[in-house]
């Protein structure tokens, strides 16, 4: 660990570059800000860099928990041998289904709904409130694109799982503009204040509805791959975590409001998923309880390529090459070249840079990988 500053506190293990340490020290000088911490994964985003927890006396910054509130990953166990995925014809089906079962964009208005748990819970204003029953109903046990994936994977003992990355989709992003976040500005609210409360209620609903529709896909693919393949999910094995959320928390003898853009929560034997890239191994870790960082760790293996630069680096053959051993859709290749392990951090760096703020439990290979184009 390095400490730039009594308010910086890095974890890395490359260099930052000058973009992103311009704008973690502008976040560190803000009025309120106490500490930031920066984890390994961390990487240049829109007013504040995803991979940076930070923490705030009395104020909630939307934009350091960005618009995806709720992101995370769940993961799972089957009752099953990954050698249950390793022909042609079973790899198809699991695919097939997924894309069936497991929408990207939105579901057809027949099947749109949403549980009673968030239904029955209302939103700070009514434009919130028409988003909630328009874009959240369609939206839940949705995937979304980009970096959000469903992927079937190998332990090191041959075990199947399942691990899924998917948040609030559009109405997280809709909480997080109405409360004034998303021009870059970094405005602030008084976490006392009405303004900020309602904020913190809205930001509580986007964080159950994310963790309720990560636990309805998984229930979906669940039965569908019980029904293509004849494989049970171990329930008992199911566990989820967010990494975009802010809440109130104890550390150095304060009360601090503790946002985490792209980390996850590592208290002392806290179970959390650290993902790699699509070709890459992931991880299912404890947390230490690491109080200099402030008790998180990295999301993922972050990105080393904007999106933009994927596109005109990675070519769909390379793309190819990189995902050989992994199942995957190959027609929509092209599509996917943003999201090419080539685009993201070595995950085996970041994890070695975060040796004393997680511990490995469980090494994940990928088998299969479904995103939305």
């Amino acid at each position: 660990m390095a400490s730039d500053s009594k308010a910086l506190r890095v974890w890395v293990h490359e260099p930052l570059t000058k973009e992103v340490r311009r704008a973690l020290a502008r976040l560190a000088r803000l009025d309120d800000v106490a500490v930031v911490a920066v984890m390994p994964d961390v990487h240049l985003a829109k007013a504040v860099c995803v991979g940076a927890v930070v923490a705030t006396e009395t104020r909630l910054f939307p934009d350091a928990v960005g618009g995806d509130i709720g992101c995370g990953m769940a993961a799972v166990r089957f009752d099953a041998s990954a050698s249950s995925l390793e022909t042609r014809a079973a790899a198809a089906a699991v695919l097939e289904m997924l894309s069936e079962r497991v929408p990207c964009s939105r579901r057809p208005a027949g099947e749109a709904t949403l549980p009673e748990a968030l239904a029955s819970r209302a939103l700070s204003s009514r434009s919130l409130e028409r988003k909630k029953n328009s874009i959240g109903r369609v939206q839940f046990a949705t995937l979304g694109r980009g970096n959000h994936f469903v992927e079937f994977q190998t332990d090191d003992e041959g075990q199947l799982w399942l691990m899924l990355h998917s948040g609030s989709r559009g109405i997280g992003q809709g909480i997080r503009e109405h409360h004034g976040g998303g021009d870059g500005s970094l405005q602030s609210l008084a976490a006392d204040s009405a303004e900020g409360r309602a904020y913190y209620r809205d930001l509580s609903w986007a964080l159950d509805y994310a963790r309720l529709s990560r636990r309805r896909m998984v229930e979906l693919i669940g039965e569908g791959v019980r029904e293509r393949i004849g494989l049970s999910v171990s329930w008992e094995s199911f566990f989820d975590c967010h990494h975009n959320f802010v809440r109130r928390e104890s550390h150095e003898g304060r009360s601090l409001w503790v946002h985490r853009k792209g980390a996850i929560s590592a208290g002392q034997g806290e179970p959390g998923i650290i993902p790699g890239s699509m070709a890459s191994p992931s991880y299912h870790v404890t947390g230490r309880g690491n109080p200099a960082s402030l008790c998180s760790s990295s999301h993922g293996a972050g990105r080393v390529m904007s999106r933009t630069e994927a596109r005109r680096r990675v070519s769909t053959r390379v793309l190819l090459d990189q995902m050989r051993g992994v199942w995957f859709d190959e027609q929509i290749a092209n599509r996917l070249r943003d999201e090419a392990p080539e685009a993201y951090k070595k995950i085996g760096a970041v994890m070695r840079a975060q040796r004393d703020l997680t511990r490995i439990v469980r090494r994940l290979r990928p088998l299969l990988a479904y995103k939305g184009p």
